[in-house]
């Protein structure tokens, strides 16, 4: 067997509600494929949910592009100075470097899909923090998505 035909046969699947929710930053963010969950190389994906309300705090990422995609809800962003709506089907990209913050400011739970690519030199660097965190998740650590393989 080759050696990419070797990487295809260690295909893992890996469930969002098997990976713990951080709340750091606001809403219940899961990195579900990760260099830690799936030795990926190139960047990260995960869910967001925001109840009614919830906001992530505003933050960059110094090294990667963020995609973020609206599955259903309504979610408000500011990205830059630039204030957009987004509703469920549709999607932005964060350039690298940019402040960015979303929040959920409907009646509705907001889910979304985002991916970051590519990857920071190391996971302590992914996110810089720009205001400051919800009271309620500022103890968790940083999500360890794991390094470049």
């Amino acid at each position: 067997m080759s050696e990419a035909a070797e990487k295809l046969a260690v295909v893992a699947k890996v469930r969002a509600d098997d990976v713990a929710a951080n709340r750091r930053r606001g809403g219940d963010i899961r990195v579900v494929l990760s260099p830690k969950t799936v030795a990926s190389t190139s960047g990260f994906m995960g869910t967001l949910t925001l109840a009614p309300g919830e906001f992530v705090a505003e933050h960059y990422h110094p090294y990667s592009e963020e995609f973020l995609f609206v599955v259903r809800g309504r979610l408000t962003a500011r990205i830059g100075t630039q204030v957009l709506e987004l509703e469920g089907g549709e999607g932005l990209m964060v350039p690298k470097s940019v402040p960015h913050r979303v929040w959920n400011d409907g009646e509705e739970e907001v889910y979304a899909i985002f991916h970051l690519s590519p990857l920071a030199p190391r996971p302590e660097l992914g996110h810089v923090d720009t205001e400051p965190l919800p009271a309620s998740g500022a103890a968790q650590a940083v999500p360890d998505v794991g390094g470049p393989n």
